[in-house]
């Protein structure tokens, strides 16, 4: 038995879930889980299935079966075997915490991606991430020679057949160029939830501010720093009682915890681009997602 995902993003009209949920049965499939959300502002559709079959059928021979109807909804459908586990690259500069969370994450297969490369400004983390048997490209960023630096980054991209880039903690500004050519397959870890502490050093800004929340954002990387659809977000309360230094140390777990949960979402589709934000399905009961990962 072979299990499957669908995603559809179409305009939305009367007819569509039915046209699906017939077109699986009539393949001999079974629909194991379904979301489904209509933007009644902007009239788009959006629908997740995962569903099951024994007729020994492949992406392929789903996609052109299903053609017709998509044409005829106007759809950006695509089929996914979920036994296939995304490629990955992750860039991290001299914060670690979030990629040995992630390195964590994926050797007791609780994030079931393929990571095909840790890409680095610096040299701070290439022992632990060739201890874990992974390849380590050290690619240093200058002011002089930013663009053949985002080039040869590419280039590992290309060459690993990369489907998404993750930003773990990365300090450098991405070129218009690259965030555009990955649009929708960069995902980045803001340390902050609030807006007005952006910059150097948030949690100590917050912390002079006297704030009781501090909390973290996941988003995709667009030409607006700091500013693409959002995919997840958390907190965690503080008081007056604590230093700045334990600001930064519940700032970093919330990080680590939100930048998983937002791959978790991505690499199991369960996340749409809807203009400026984005629509998240939540994860089927008992799942790892559903959970809050600690």
């Amino acid at each position: 038995m072979t299990s499957f995902c669908l995603t559809v993003s179409c305009p939305t009209r009367r007819g569509i879930v039915a046209a699906i949920s017939t077109y699986l049965a009539g393949q001999g499939c079974n629909i194991t889980d379904s979301s489904q959300f209509d933007d009644t502002a902007t009239g788009q559709f959006f629908m997740r299935v995962s569903f099951t079959s024994e007729e020994g059928l492949g992406v392929v021979e789903l996609e052109d079966g299903f053609a017709t109807i998509s044409r005829t909804f106007d759809m950006a459908a695509r089929f996914y075997d979920e036994a296939q586990k995304m490629k990955v690259v992750i860039m991290v500069s001299r914060f670690g915490h979030c990629l040995n969370d992630l390195l964590y994450r994926w050797r007791i297969g609780a994030l079931p991606i393929d990571i095909v490369a840790v890409i680095s400004n610096h040299m701070d983390y290439q022992k632990v991430v060739v201890n874990h048997d992974l390849p380590f490209h050290y690619i240093k960023v200058t002011k002089d020679q930013k663009a053949d630096a985002e080039a040869r980054q590419m280039a590992v991209v290309r060459e690993t057949g990369a489907e998404l880039i993750v930003l773990a903690r990365y300090m450098q500004v991405l070129s218009d160029r690259m965030c555009q050519e990955m649009s929708g397959r960069i995902i980045n870890i803001h340390h902050s939830f609030l807006p007005s502490f952006k910059g150097a050093n948030p949690y100590r800004q917050a912390h002079e501010r006297g704030v009781k929340l501090i909390g973290a954002t996941s988003h995709y990387v667009t030409a607006d720093l700091d500013e693409g659809p959002i995919i997840e977000q958390d907190t965690v309360r503080v008081t007056h009682a604590q230093s700045a230094d334990d600001y930064v140390s519940l700032g970093r777990d919330v990080e680590s915890q939100v930048l998983a949960r937002a791959i978790h979402a991505h690499i199991h589709r369960r996340v749409f681009l809807n203009g400026n934000k984005t629509v998240l399905f939540p994860a089927s009961p008992g799942s790892y997602a559903s959970e809050r990962m600690g």
